[in-house]
């Protein structure tokens, strides 16, 4: 089985929030993941990469909203798998528990999302993108960047700043609510949870196992949250083998699917 058999098992990639595109997956775990027989498919969130960029609908149910409408568009109407870091993880699970019969199972990177604690869960998230819009509004580092010539450096600051300055993003944020251990609870397909040791978020990766059946949480020794970028090739040994037995991709190291 191969990714272009319209058989082979469907993993969709989903990337954080601001600085965080589809080439964070691309450079990472996205070529692997199709090497393995499934077919990977990589988009930009709204607002993000190449995504156009309205003013309003940044909150969960919009990005959800916009993730089944993708998979409408290119037809895969059967359950897919979900792999997702950071504030990609809260679209994954919401997805999940929005259209269970389209997700057959969650690969969460360092998640936001579940938490017991309503008033406080998405309080570090809010301060860090309060102060990166600060920056960009009154440092203006698309400007700089393009007159030291640096044209990628300055394309991603702009689009930055447009995200977060000239949206609801923050507003939407913050109006939006964890998934507490009830809502855990209803998820029906099994999950792997990936956190670092060191991470801020590690405490919302010890409630997914406690509150998700079919969950499965490793944690990265001497690693924070950037899992992804920091330790690719140890987390492909815990999602390959994963995937392998839940999706019907192939075993690393040259075996057929279990």
């Amino acid at each position: 089985m191969g990714p272009d058999d319209p058989g082979a098992p469907v993993v969709v990639f989903v990337h954080g929030l601001v600085r965080d595109n589809l080439s964070s997956f691309y450079c990472t775990l996205a070529c692997p993941v199709a090497a393995a027989g499934a077919r990977a498919v990589l988009y930009d969130l709204r607002g993000h990469g190449l995504t156009e960029c309205p003013p309003t609908g940044y909150g969960p149910a919009d990005a959800v909203a916009d993730l089944l409408a993708l998979l409408d568009a290119l037809g895969h109407t059967a359950p897919v798998h979900l792999v997702a870091n950071s504030w990609g993880g809260a679209v994954a699970l919401n997805a999940a528990l929005t259209a269970p019969d389209r997700v057959a199972g969650l690969a969460l990177i360092e998640a936001h999302g579940p938490s017991e604690r309503p008033a406080e869960w998405n309080e570090g998230l809010l301060n860090t993108l309060g102060e990166f819009a600060l920056m960009l509004e009154h440092d203006r580092p698309a400007e700089r960047f393009r007159a030291l010539g640096w044209r990628r450096s300055g394309r991603f600051a702009a689009t930055a700043g447009a995200l977060i300055n000239g949206t609801t993003l923050l507003e939407d944020l913050a109006a939006a609510g964890p998934l507490g251990p009830a809502d855990l609870a209803a998820l029906a397909c099994p999950v792997l949870a990936v956190y670092g040791e060191h991470s801020d978020l590690l405490e919302a990766g010890r409630l997914l196992p406690r509150s998700v059946p079919g969950c499965t949480l490793h944690v990265m020794p001497g690693c924070a949250h950037d899992v992804l970028q920091d330790r690719t090739a140890e987390l492909l040994e815990v999602l390959l083998p994963w995937l392998a037995h839940h999706a019907g991709t192939r075993v690393p190291g040259g075996g057929g699917a279990r």
